[in-house]
């Protein structure tokens, strides 16, 4: 099993502008994640980057006001995953709200077209005679798709934020802040953030050649999309830069505010959260998935109708149905799951030790669903997985998820350039990837990971760390400080929810739903606290210690009315040696 150690997170520099009233736990969190002025806590809009800085808006914004002008058709090509929804979602709500003439959208199927604009999707696209197509969240690498729709006469904007290759598309049109050259200060937009973002550019050039007057059109509030957004970002796992909070923030702002689509009202409805004390773990956790679950079973045009819809009767009907659809997903998540993690121990048997790059398959194997689980064998194992699936015609597609220390695309791009015959296809980020092969390369592929991944890596590397933000006093276990701490969001990838660590005494504990364990615990003064271990009692025993280390986040627990503040504990560890098996977990 991994190593655990847990350290208290470095802070940065002293000195600093954030406000003298600014609790002094929560100025120790903001220093530790490099937030050091009362600047970088304003969330208001003034605050968010401009757009001019962004390479290719103005070739963008043109070509777009041309395709108004001429009421051109516009399809828009979406990925599959739930960035790609709120993606299309926005461009489509804005370019109607603009006075487009004629917006369609298409959505690749994951197995049928693979990812992004293939010279299939462009097929299909075709036979609706578009002028324009412009990509959401996908294209950087659509090398092949591009010159298929150029070569048709169809015009190709890109707007992506994957790194891209070597090579460009010719499009029309790029906007990625990660191509070479761009000079906008956030690489860290999502797809639908860079989507927001050509949007904004357009209105305001619509607004200053007239185009609104001209054609007796309202200009359109785009900060009525925020909570698009918000969700796109949280769900697509980039990093929350200033810029990306900022978004995130007034996204929920407008939710908790009851201004939100019917779509993600319905969503929220279905997964059990309420508007007013949303954070952005409810978008990720609850309202992400469902809306991802389309993506990867079905077909993701349910869960993009489900956002442009404005009936609240249609979006409750279509939330029900991508609620169904992730029930159907967890299923088959936890068969694959299990099946994974009995590979990797029969793996680590037979080997006398685990590979520190992990490469898994299994005939079975949904190809939506393996991303989910090289996330699960990752975070268990805490090494780089790639979990794959068969996708006909003798190719295997798979999912790849990475540890901190290892940047995955770059390492598949370094296996590439080592072995160029290995790798068919892939692309990402610095955490995941997505990538295939033929399955007659996979043993040779899982090899070559491994030989890849040991060029990186250390044995010190696979050892996890826990981070920190220290302890908390016990005037400090309290509702009003839990409350201050989400208030003080939103946190996410890259800027992490406050985690703390203590000893505690176990003053009794039980397992609740089979596999987590409900505690009452005392810090060293004696305050008493619920707390509780999530997936922390696997065969189903609650620990019997006299005391532990707890690391864990202090929340609020809702309960027929009743808000008091608990511990969700992250990990445990006992503090007495003698506590023997359950030790560790």
């Amino acid at each position: 099993m991994v190593r655990k150690q847990i350290l208290r997170r470095e802070i940065g520099a002293l000195e600093n502008t954030l406000p003298e009233k600014l609790h002094p736990v929560l100025k120790r969190i903001y220093l530790a994640r490099h937030v050091y002025s009362a600047d970088e806590l304003d969330h208001s809009l003034s605050g968010l980057l401009k757009p001019e800085t962004l390479l290719g808006i103005d070739n963008a914004v043109a070509l777009l006001a041309d395709a108004l002008s001429r009421r051109a058709r516009i399809i828009v090509v979406a990925d599959f995953d739930a960035d790609g929804a709120t993606s299309c979602a926005v461009a489509v709500r804005a370019l109607q709200a603009m006075g487009a003439h004629d917006v369609r959208y298409l959505v690749p199927d994951r197995v049928i077209h693979g990812y992004g604009l293939t010279p299939k999707i462009v097929d299909e696209a075709h036979e609706q005679n578009p002028d324009l197509i412009i990509t959401v969240d996908n294209g950087i690498s659509s090398i092949a798709g591009v010159r298929a729709a150029r070569e048709k006469g169809i015009q190709v904007l890109v707007t992506d934020h994957h790194l891209p290759a070597d090579v460009l598309p010719d499009a029309n049109a790029i906007v990625n802040p990660n191509q070479p050259g761009d000079s906008f200060e956030s690489k860290m937009l999502a797809g639908v953030g860079v989507i927001f973002y050509v949007m904004l550019a357009l209105r305001s050039f619509l607004r200053k050649s007239g185009w609104f007057e001209e054609n007796g059109i309202s200009e359109p509030n785009l900060a009525q999309l925020l909570d698009l957004v918000a969700l796109g970002t949280v769900a697509d796992l980039v990093p929350l830069d200033r810029n990306n909070r900022l978004l995130v923030a007034q996204g929920l702002a407008r939710m908790n505010n009851g201004q939100c689509s019917a779509g993600i009202k319905a969503l929220l409805e279905v997964s059990g959260r309420s508007m007013g004390q949303l954070t952005a773990t409810d978008l990720g956790f609850f309202v992400a998935p469902r809306l991802n679950a389309a993506g990867r079973l079905e077909d993701m045009s349910l869960g993009i109708e489900c956002l442009l819809t404005d009936s609240d009767d249609i979006a409750m009907q279509l939330a029900s149905e991508l609620d169904r659809i992730n029930r159907d997903r967890r299923s088959i998540q936890q068969e694959m799951q299990e099946q994974a993690l009995e590979a990797v121990a029969t793996l680590d048997f037979e080997q006398n030790g685990l590979p520190k790059g992990l490469c898994l398959f299994d005939e079975s194997w949904h190809q939506g669903v393996v991303g989910l689980v090289a996330s699960k064998v990752k975070e268990r194992y805490h090494r780089p997985v790639i979990a794959l699936a068969p996708a006909g015609d003798g190719e295997l597609k798979g999912s790849a998820r990475s540890i901190p220390g290892l940047h995955i695309r770059d390492t598949l791009d370094a296996l590439a350039a080592r072995h160029p015959d290995l790798l068919q296809k892939f692309g990402g980020h610095a955490m995941a990837a997505g990538l295939s092969i033929r399955s007659a390369d996979l043993d040779a592929f899982a090899r070559a990971f491994d030989q890849e991944v040991s060029r990186t890596l250390s044995d010190n590397d696979l050892d996890q760390k826990v981070l920190t933000d220290g302890e908390l006093a016990a005037d400090e276990l309290a509702i009003s400080f839990a409350e201050q701490l989400r208030a003080a969001g939103p946190w996410g990838q890259g800027f992490p929810e406050p985690v703390f660590d203590g000893e505690f005494q176990l003053l009794a504990s039980r397992v609740v739903g089979d596999k987590h364990v409900k505690m009452r615990v005392a810090d060293r003064s004696g305050t008493e606290i619920d707390a509780i271990a999530f997936n922390q009692a696997p065969e189903g025993i609650a620990p019997e210690w006299p005391s532990a280390r707890l690391v864990y986040r202090l929340d609020i627990n809702e309960f027929r009315g009743s808000r008091s503040a608990q511990l969700v504990v992250d990990y445990m560890e006992p503090l007495d040696d003698s506590a023997g098996a359950t030790s560790g977990r």
